[in-house]
């Protein structure tokens, strides 16, 4: 099937909304290999959030679309000369068709139209296989680690003590 993947905006915040939460939250992310229902309870996310992001230069949320359905989308905010990736998601009935795949290729493609050094992450460090995936695409673990520290109930809350990894990939082509 044809596809595009091109900026969200504000009117895709209800879709956005309902993708990011199938995809790590609840019964529906556990069709998928992404899901962190097992680590936090409550959203990911929320359409007032993401609507707040669609609408701050700077943030960019890219969305993969079939026809008129919004199956993949990828958060990427300009930290410097870095670009920071995160909320990278796919319709979990969809994940291993390679929309993670092409959606992490599009903002890698992002990164180097902006001149970055860099594209970076965090992921919870009890997310192997997350980590191994992106490592298999030429991340590599900078070593750096962070507390999970998310305070708004809207997001999630852990069900144990959890921490971030930090994840880095150049953008400077030798």
């Amino acid at each position: 099937m044809l596809y595009v993947i091109q900026p969200a905006s504000v009117s895709d915040s209800l879709a956005l909304d309902r993708l990011v939460n199938s995809a790590y939250r609840g019964d529906s992310s556990r069709e998928g290999w992404t899901t962190e229902a097992d680590l936090l309870d409550g959203g990911r996310t929320d359409a007032a959030a993401l609507e707040e992001v669609l609408r701050n230069p700077g943030q960019i949320i890219l969305k993969y679309v079939e026809g008129d359905i919004i199956l993949g989308c990828v958060y990427l905010h300009m930290e410097g000369e870095k670009l920071y990736l995160g909320m990278l998601s796919v319709e979990p009935s969809r994940q291993n068709e390679g929309i993670g795949k092409k959606l992490l290729a599009a903002a890698e493609g992002e990164a180097i139209r902006q001149h970055c050094s860099s594209i970076y992450m965090t992921v919870i460090s009890v997310r192997t296989e997350l980590i191994d995936w992106y490592v298999r695409h030429g991340y590599f673990l900078t070593g750096e680690k962070k507390p999970f520290t998310i305070n708004d109930p809207r997001f999630g809350q852990p069900r144990s003590s959890l921490e971030f990894v930090v994840l880095e990939k150049s953008m400077v082509r030798p």
